[in-house]
Order: C-alpha cells, then structure tokens, then sequence
C-alpha cells in the first residue's frame, strides 16, 4: 500500500498518517511496526531486492554482483541470459510491486543524489553493469562469436539492454505490452544469433 502511494505521489507527499489510512490502520498502530517513514521506503528496497533475486534463481543466471560472488559468473548460457533479458521486460511491466516499484524511483530519482544513485543501481546502470560483467566472463570463455569479442563486452551489454529499457518506457507510455513483448523477443532473437 504505501508502495502504491509513493509510486503516484511521491515519497515527499506521502505521509505516515496517509499510509496508515490506506492500510486501515491507526497512525500508532504502524509505529509499532516502523519507526518512520524512512523505514518503510527501506524494507520496499529490501522486498524489490529479494524480488530481483528470486527472478535471476527463475533464470539460471547470478544472484549477486560479479564482485560479491564472481564464481557464479561462469559457465553460464548466452541463451538463457537472452531469455532472461526477455523475461526482465515480463516482470518490469507485469509484476504489480516491481510496476509501483519502477515508478516510484522515476519519480524520486532527481530530488536526491541517494535516490538518484538507487535509481542508476536498480533500473539503468546497475542491470547494464551486471550483463556486461556476465557477457565478459562468456567472452573469457569462448561462448561468443568473433563479432562479440571484437564489440567488447559493455558495448554488448549496452546493445541488449538498450531495446529492454525502450519497450519498458513504450509500455509505461501505453503500447501494448503483448506486442512490446513479442518485438523484443525478435530483437533479442536477431541478438542471440548475431554473437553466438
């Protein structure tokens, strides 16, 4: 619920009386569960976190950073990270709390540098980072063509995250999600065959 408040109207404007409201609960019913505001805006990251994680689990490709645990960056497929990619669109624009989640950080990403650093982390740079740590361990590896080695590893991270980042703005922009869904999965095809 306070997700869903923060998404439309921002964490500024939302108060601890307004989320307790919208829950059906008094205002010092929800102290004794959080202490501010703060708190909650923190367990969101928290469950949006988990969330991510459990989708990586679903896809057969790291949890965590490549510099926390870099073993599980090897012998991985370029197939399933393609899926993945694919499946990363599915879950932005079909998963209620990742939905709210998204809009909430867009709106929140310019009235402070930690907000905006949790914006890069979780939607832009942070997702381009981890394919291009994935996409180099696969180049290490020999799993890619000639044409992806002489690319390099970010330029092919860019390149296949950039059309994902597109129809996430497209759908959130009111296009149709299933034909969004379907013209990434072509372009995501033509990318798998075009490296491997």
């Amino acid at each position: 619920m306070s997700l869903r408040l923060f998404a439309e109207r921002g964490y500024d404007a939302v108060s601890i009386s307004m989320i307790a409201e919208e829950i059906g609960i008094t205002k010092g019913a929800l102290y004794r569960h959080f202490v501010s505001k703060q708190e909650i805006y923190d367990k969101i990251l928290e469950k949006m976190t988990e969330l991510d994680a459990e989708r990586a689990q679903e896809d057969n490709v790291p949890v965590e950073t490549k510099e926390a645990q870099a073993d599980s960056y090897e012998n991985r497929s370029f197939h399933e990270f393609c899926c993945f990619a694919v499946n990363q669109f599915d879950f932005w624009t079909n998963n209620e709390f990742a939905v709210a989640f998204r809009k909430m950080l867009m709106l929140e990403q310019y009235k402070s540098p930690e907000k905006m650093k949790q914006y890069q982390e979780m939607i832009c740079e942070g997702p381009v980072k981890y394919s291009e740590d994935l996409l180099s361990a696969m180049i290490k590896e020999d799993k890619l063509n000639d044409k992806a080695k002489a690319l390099g590893a970010r330029n092919l991270a860019l390149e296949l995250y950039a059309p994902l980042f597109l129809m996430i703005q497209l759908y959130d922009g009111g296009a149709d999600r299933s034909e969004l869904h379907e013209q990434l999965n072509e372009i995501i095809g033509a990318y798998e065959k075009r490296y491997k």
